[in-house]
């Protein structure tokens, strides 16, 4: 999948509908349609009985494919999935007033991405949006799309340096987490207070600045001494963490204030708080 998390989660008429990048297009999770069309409370059972009562004859070539999309509980399930050409037929088995717009609406999402690949400056413009729906400032905003950039950087890296599998990767970004802020994400995260939420998303700018410098630095040490495998890129991920660690001590030094804050965007947005800490002290 080559989507983030936000991109991944679209919505029709106050639904949520996942769907996943796969095989360069979108593939959508078939139960949450039939949810949105039907507004069942049981739609994976619905989908069930159209499947054997439409889809019977498919056994050896069905129309959808079983791919890994989030649940409720935060872990990662495999789940009915089928890309637009396939969902319209699906469409044509469910009888809903709803099934024309949703088909109109399909058309649309399904096309999104394949804009964002011809104009990537599409997807930064989309991203963007979001992160303003949510309540975030402009200022926060390009540092974290910077961010993000500057994180795809090193994961590209990471992959041309032999590391594949997802283990690895954690690895790795716990080592740069851990020198840049003595701090592995997982407690970085139970310091913010958070839980399944995206802790970089709940980063203040100077934490988003020093993780960008990290990695950075990490892909630039990875690139000069041609790390290959694990153990080098290892090594490299502790060094770059520490040049970043290093100039975050240096600043905590010189300003006497900390970089690492327990400060999260739980209960109330970024802009809200940033415009809070401009006012002036009475």
């Amino acid at each position: 999948m080559a989507a983030n998390q936000d991109s991944a989660l679209v919505v029709f008429q106050n639904k949520k509908i996942r769907r996943v990048w796969h095989e360069n297009e979108w593939y959508f999770s078939v139960v949450d349609v039939v949810e949105a069309l039907t507004d069942s409370p049981t739609p994976r059972q619905y989908w069930g009985k159209v499947k054997d009562r439409e889809f019977s004859q498919l056994e050896l070539s069905p129309i959808w494919v079983q791919l890994k999309l989030p649940s409720s509980d935060g872990k990662e399930y495999a789940t009915d999935c089928a890309n637009t050409k396939s969902m319209f037929r699906i469409i044509q088995s469910i009888p809903s007033p709803k099934a024309e717009p949703f088909k109109r609406w399909l058309a649309q999402v399904g096309y999104e991405r394949v804009q964002e690949i011809e104009n990537p400056e599409l997807s930064q413009k989309r991203m963007k949006e979001l992160y303003k729906a949510k309540g975030y400032s402009d200022e926060w905003i390009e540092k974290r799309v910077r961010g993000i950039a500057v994180r795809q950087e090193l994961t590209d890296e990471w992959k041309k340096r032999d590391i594949r599998e997802e283990r690895e990767f954690a690895i790795l970004t716990n080592e740069i987490s851990q020198a840049t802020f003595g701090k592995t994400v997982e407690e970085y995260k139970k310091f913010k207070r958070l839980n399944k939420e995206n802790l970089r998303d709940h980063m203040t700018d100077l934490e988003l600045i020093f993780t960008m410098l990290g990695e950075a630095s990490t892909t630039k040490i990875a690139q000069s001494k041609d790390a290959q495998g694990f153990i080098q890129n290892k090594k490299a991920a502790r060094l770059g963490g520490q040049i970043a660690g290093g100039a975050r001590k240096k600043l905590e030094l010189e300003s006497g204030e900390k970089i690492s804050t327990p400060e999260n965007y739980l209960g109330e947005p970024e802009t809200k708080k940033r415009k809070k800490l401009k006012e002036p002290m009475n």
